[in-house]
């Protein structure tokens, strides 16, 4: 039986992007991940880049460095990730004030612009102009989050790495220590694990009786077939619910909550939006629940319908496409920023995960891992240690 250096638990964009990154580095890396074809939140990713929207010197910093290494990514991995930059709009509802909520942008590193209903619609004509009172616009960049993700898994092997197809129920320990992986067809040893499962991740730290302040949402969207109706850009909401519901469930009075089954934080809140892929199929969405159950159902038919409702209103011409509707956790932390790093009370086992903005940040903290991994000092990384949220969680 083969004994690792790495361990990698996940295979969508971070735990792609992280094996290859130390394999880079001439580790030997073992890639787990449970899906033969790519499920998740990975790829039902609009695969945005918000390389605009750092708000203090570490995102601005991340994100400049993560935008710097796109024209070249698709060379380097020696595969095409169908790189673009494209129009971003931020639509505000047809009763609210646009000008009330430009202070809300004032911060990010490259403030998106007021536009009026008849600028906003000469942008993306197939916006609704009684549905909005305006909408804000920035250059965005955009990838083909499959795409980019083979590419990385691709890579990684060519460069020494290996990847099984595997369900991980737990982690193997030694007193404090971790020591590999337990899954279905084997215990796969290693001297260290990094836990890159997205939402899972809280999952598999709970099964080592391990708390770390790490969350998750339900979300959920409808995925289209190629279709021949052009979206000119990437439509979201101005006021994105999503990020304030997060906030209200991660802290720290919820904690009890999530460790309770079947149990919902907050009401669920739905933020309209659209995108377009390369290969010209659509994403619709999205409903986000704080469920604390990771496999909890929820009513499909009434979810699909209040999606297509609420799309339909911004972007009439979108509502009735063919679709399938999707469900996906989405991992986040208590302060929008990833969880990176040694996890307290052990040794061995690290975390690679709860990025609100993966495809912005992944690729350049990936590679300030594997190099810190390497035996380099990081003060990023120190900033996003699970060890930043000192006071204990009861």
């Amino acid at each position: 039986m083969s004994t690792y250096d790495w361990i990698v638990l996940g295979g969508g964009v971070t735990g792609a992007a992280l094996s290859y990154e130390l394999a880079q580095k001439q580790f030997s890396v073992l890639l787990i991940e449970q899906h033969a074809t790519l499920q998740g939140a990975t790829r039902l990713s609009y695969g945005g880049i918000a390389y605009w929207s750092g708000t203090t010197d570490l995102t601005r910093q991340l994100c400049q460095a993560g935008w710097q290494r796109y024209p070249n990514l698709a060379a380097e991995l020696g595969a095409e990730i169908h790189f673009r930059e494209l129009d971003l709009l931020l639509t505000v509802a047809a009763d609210r004030d646009p000008t009330a909520i430009a202070s809300s942008y004032t911060d990010y590193a490259i403030p998106p612009r007021l536009l009026s209903v008849a600028e906003a619609c000469e942008l993306e004509p197939l916006l609704n102009p009684e549905a909005i009172a305006g909408a804000f616009t920035v250059r965005h960049g955009q990838v083909d989050p499959e795409a980019m993700t083979q590419a990385y898994q691709q890579a990684f092997v060519r460069s020494g790495g290996k990847i099984v197809i595997d369900s991980v129920m737990g982690l193997q320990r030694q007193n404090q220590r971790i020591t590999g992986a337990i899954a279905t067809q084997q215990i796969y040893t290693a001297a260290n694990v990094v836990i890159c499962a997205g939402g899972w991740s809280r999952a598999l730290l709970a099964e080592a009786g391990l708390t770390v302040p790490l969350y998750f949402t339900h979300a959920e969207l409808i995925e289209t077939p190629p279709v021949d109706v052009q979206l000119r850009t990437l439509v979201m909401t101005a006021e994105m619910q999503r990020f304030q519901l997060e906030a209200q469930a991660s802290t720290t009075d919820k904690e009890q909550q999530w460790q309770q089954p079947d149990t919902e934080l907050s009401p669920f809140v739905l933020d309209a939006g659209a995108v377009q892929l390369a290969n010209g199929s659509l994403r619709l969405g999205q409903i986000s629940r704080v469920l604390s159950n990771p496999q909890a159902q929820v009513d499909a038919v009434a979810s699909e319908a209040a999606i297509r409702t609420a799309v339909g209103q911004v972007l009439p011409s979108l509502q009735n496409l063919p679709g399938q509707w999707q469900q996906c956790l989405v991992a986040f932390s208590r302060d929008r920023l990833p969880l990176i790093g040694a996890v307290p009370e052990t040794t061995g086992l690290y975390v690679f995960s709860g990025f609100s903005n993966p495809f912005a940040i992944v690729p350049p903290l990936a590679e300030r891992f594997a190099e810190a991994a390497s035996g380099q000092t990081d003060s990023i990384l120190t900033q996003l240690s699970p060890a930043r949220f000192a006071t204990p969680v009861t």
